[in-house]
C-alpha cells in the first residue's frame, strides 16, 4: 500500500500532551497515582481522594500540603515544570516521589481540570480551569493546600476510553494505587471516598498499626518483622509465615526509597528466599522497603516509574535473598528469640548513615547461611546412630545480622519499627513439649503447659531429614562429578557465552566442565554427577540467564533442593509406623534444633498449636 509524502512539521502542543497522556495516564488509576505522589512531595499530612465512576466521571484529590503560589499555577500545568529538579545532577540524585513535571498537563490533554491551591503567603485561594479548552484563572474559596478535581477523563479521547473495563474494575485499580501509597506513608492520613461514600479512613499511626490495615487480616500479628542493613543498604519491614501465602501475588508490597515498585531483580530474590518454605504455586503476603542513596538507583527508566535500574544489582540481590533466606531459616518451633514490634522511632528515607560493616563483609556473613557449632553426631529419632554421609552433625544456630539502631539523618515521611526481643520458648525450655500419644499412626500429640501441640510425624521427620542433607551438601567443598566419554555440545544464547568463562570457578565448584566452543556453543566435558538424567541443554540456558541477571545459579540450587527434598521425603517414616514415646519426643526436639521446621519440603505445615483458652473456648468453659 502506498503512502502519500508528508513534509515534516512540528506536533501541535495539544497533540504532543495527548501523546505523552498515553503513556502517564493509562488509565484512572494512573492519574491517582501521580496525583497523591504530588501530595506527598508537597508535604501533605492529610489526603482527601474522590471518585466517581471508577475514576472515569472525576477524580478529586484535596491535601493540606505547602500549596501552589498563584504566580505559579498556570506553569504548573504546563508540560516539564517542575520544582523538584533543576539540573542533571540533581536528577541522578532525585529523592521526590514526583520529578519529570508532566503529570499536570498530561491529565489535563485528556480531561477538564481544575486546579485550587493556597499556600501560607496567601490570604486567599487562586484557581485554573481548563474547561474552555484554555487556562482561565481565577480567586477562589480554599484552605491551605490543593484540590484538583479531574473531570470526564479520556472525553476528547474516546479510543482510549473505550479500552477501559467496567467502573468496578477501574475503581479497584484506584484502591490498589491508593492502599500502595498509602503503606509506605503511616504518618500521613488518608481518606477514599467511592461516589460519595467513604469506604476507607486511615488515621496517621505506627507503622505496623498501618501494615495491619493493609495487608490481609491477621499477617501483621503473626508476620516477621525485620530490620537489617548492611553498608548503605537497609531492608526493613513485616514478612508474611508461609502459611499465610495466597492463591495469587495481590497483597505483596515492595518499596524502594519508599516509591512502590514492581522490580522483577526484588521480586525474585524474594520469592528465591521463600522458595524453600512455600507450597506449590503459592505467592507470599510481605511489604518489604529497601533504603539507599539515591544516586544508587536510577528511577527514571519508564513512564509509571515503577521500575528502577540499580547500579549494583547482583550486590543489591544477593542482599535482600540472603538476608530474607536467614530469617526465615529460622522456626516457631525452636526455642529461639522472636522480634515483635513496638513503637516506631524513625523514617524510611535515610541518608548519609554511617554504618561499620560494608556490603561484602555483610555478604561473606551469609555463607553458609547462619553461623553452626559443630557437635558429635547423635542417634536419630528411631534411635540409630546417624550415617556421617547423609546425615550431618547436629547443630546449634546463632543469627548474623544484628538489628541496627536508630538512624540519623531522616525524613519524616514514614516510620519504621524498632525491634524488641522477647523470648518464645516455654518455661520448661521444650517449645514443642512432651510426647503423649499417636494418633492414627500420623500424627503425634504433645502437651505444654499453655495448650497442646500436634505433629505432622511424616511431614516434620521429612524437614529434618532434608535440612540435614542440605547441610551436608554445602560442606563438600565441590560437588561431586561425572566425566562424559563425549562432550556433550549445548547451543547457547550468544548473549550468555561470555558468563561460561567469566564465572569457571563456579561452574567446577558445582561438578561442571564447560568449554566454549563458538559464540553461541558449549563444549559439557563434566556434569553433577546427580543430573545425569537431566535436560542439560535447558538447565544450563537457564543458570546462565540467572548468572547474568542476578549473578548466582539460582536455578541450580533450585534443582538440586528438588532432589534432596525427594530423597527426603523417601526416607522419612511413614504413616502407620509405630513410634514409642522416646522416639515422638527425639522428633519434637529435633524439631526445636531444625531450621524451618514449621513446613515440610513442599510448604505445609508440620504443626499445629491449641491453646488452653481456645480449647475453653470450644467447650464453653468459662461462659
Amino acid at each position: 500500500m502506498g503512502t502519500t509524502a508528508r513534509a515534516i512539521q512540528a506536533l501541535p502542543d495539544l497533540l504532543v500532551s495527548q501523546i505523552a497522556a498515553g503513556e502517564v495516564v493509562e488509565r484512572p488509576a494512573s492519574a491517582v497515582k501521580e496525583l497523591l505522589e504530588n501530595a506527598l512531595d508537597a508535604g501533605a499530612t492529610d489526603i482527601v481522594l474522590r471518585l466517581e465512576a471508577g475514576g472515569t466521571s472525576r477524580i478529586c484529590i484535596t491535601d493540606n500540603g505547602a500549596g501552589i503560589a498563584d504566580e505559579q499555577l498556570i506553569l504548573a500545568v504546563t508540560r516539564h515544570a517542575t520544582s523538584k529538579i533543576a539540573s542533571l545532577d540533581e536528577l541522578e540524585s532525585v529523592g521526590t516521589l514526583g520529578f519529570r513535571g508532566e503529570a499536570l498537563a498530561s491529565i489535563a490533554a485528556v480531561s477538564q481540570m481544575t486546579v485550587t491551591s493556597r499556600t501560607a503567603a496567601q490570604s486567599s485561594a487562586w484557581q485554573v480551569c481548563n474547561a474552555g479548552g484554555q487556562w482561565a484563572q481565577q480567586p477562589a474559596a480554599g484552605n491551605l493546600g490543593t484540590t484538583i478535581d479531574v473531570r470526564s477523563l479520556y472525553f476528547n479521547t474516546p479510543a482510549r476510553r473505550k479500552f477501559l473495563k467496567t467502573e468496578n474494575t477501574e475503581h479497584a485499580h484506584c484502591s490498589d494505587v491508593f492502599t500502595r501509597v498509602a503503606m509506605a506513608f503511616p504518618g500521613v492520613g488518608f481518606q477514599l471516598f467511592k461516589d460519595g461514600k467513604l469506604v476507607q479512613h486511615l488515621q496517621p499511626g505506627a507503622w505496623l498499626q498501618r501494615v495491619g490495615q493493609l495487608l490481609p487480616s491477621g499477617v501483621a500479628e503473626t508476620g516477621r518483622v525485620i530490620d537489617l542493613a548492611a553498608g548503605d543498604l537497609r531492608l526493613f519491614g513485616l514478612m508474611g509465615e508461609p502459611s499465610e501465602s495466597r492463591g495469587r501475588a495481590d497483597a505483596q508490597f515492595l518499596y524502594v526509597n519508599g516509591r512502590f515498585v514492581r522490580d522483577k531483580l526484588l521480586m525474585h530474590a524474594v520469592r528465591a528466599a521463600y522458595e524453600d518454605v512455600l507450597h506449590r504455586d503459592r505467592y507470599p503476603v510481605y511489604a518489604l522497603f529497601l533504603s539507599l542513596p539515591h544516586r544508587a538507583v536510577d528511577v527514571n527508566v519508564h513512564p509509571a516509574k515503577t521500575e528502577v535500574r540499580f547500579r549494583d544489582s547482583r550486590g543489591i540481590y544477593d542482599f535482600v535473598r540472603k538476608s530474607l533466606t536467614a530469617q526465615l531459616s529460622s522456626s516457631r518451633a525452636a526455642p529461639v528469640e522472636t522480634q515483635r514490634l513496638s513503637e516506631p522511632v524513625a523514617a524510611w528515607s535515610v541518608t548519609g548513615r554511617p554504618h561499620d560493616t560494608g556490603i561484602g563483609e555483610f555478604l561473606a556473613a551469609f555463607a553458609p547461611v547462619a553461623q553452626r557449632e559443630v557437635q558429635a553426631p547423635i542417634p536419630d529419632l528411631l534411635g540409630h546412630q546417624a550415617d556421617a554421609s547423609l546425615h550431618p552433625p547436629a547443630t546449634s544456630y546463632s543469627s548474623p545480622v544484628s538489628y541496627s539502631e536508630s538512624p540519623t539523618g531522616v525524613s519524616s515521611a514514614a516510620a519504621f519499627p524498632q525491634i524488641t526481643q522477647v523470648p518464645a520458648k516455654t518455661e520448661s525450655g521444650e517449645y514443642l513439649g512432651q510426647a503423649i500419644v499417636q494418633l492414627h499412626g500420623i500424627y503425634i500429640l504433645a502437651q505444654r503447659a499453655d495448650g497442646v501441640v500436634i505433629v505432622d510425624m511424616h511431614a516434620a521427620h521429612e524437614r529434618i531429614l532434608y535440612e540435614q542433607l542440605k547441610s551436608a551438601w554445602d560442606g563438600k567443598a565441590q560437588v561431586e562429578s561425572q566425566r562424559l566419554l563425549v562432550p556433550l555440545v549445548v547451543p547457547v544464547d550468544p548473549r550468555l557465552i561470555e558468563g561460561v568463562s567469566e564465572a569457571a570457578g563456579l561452574w567446577a565448584q558445582m561438578g561442571f566442565d564447560l568449554g566454549v566452543l563458538s559464540m553461541n556453543e558449549v563444549a559439557v566435558r563434566a556434569i553433577p554427577a546427580l543430573l545425569a538424567d537431566h535436560d542439560l541443554a535447558g538447565l544450563l540456558q537457564s543458570w546462565l540467564e540467572d548468572l547474568a541477571q542476578f549473578g548466582v545459579a539460582h536455578t541450580f540450587q533450585s534443582r538440586r533442593n528438588e532432589w534432596l527434598a525427594g530423597m527426603a521425603c523417601h526416607r522419612a517414616v511413614r504413616a502407620n509406623r509405630k513410634l514409642s514415646l522416646p522416639e515422638m519426643n527425639a522428633l519434637l526436639r529435633q524439631m526445636e534444633q531444625t531450621e524451618r521446621s514449621d513446613q515440610c519440603n513442599h510448604g505445609r505445615p508440620t504443626w499445629r498449636h491449641f491453646s488452653m483458652r481456645e480449647m475453653d473456648a470450644w467447650f464453653m468453659r468459662g461462659q
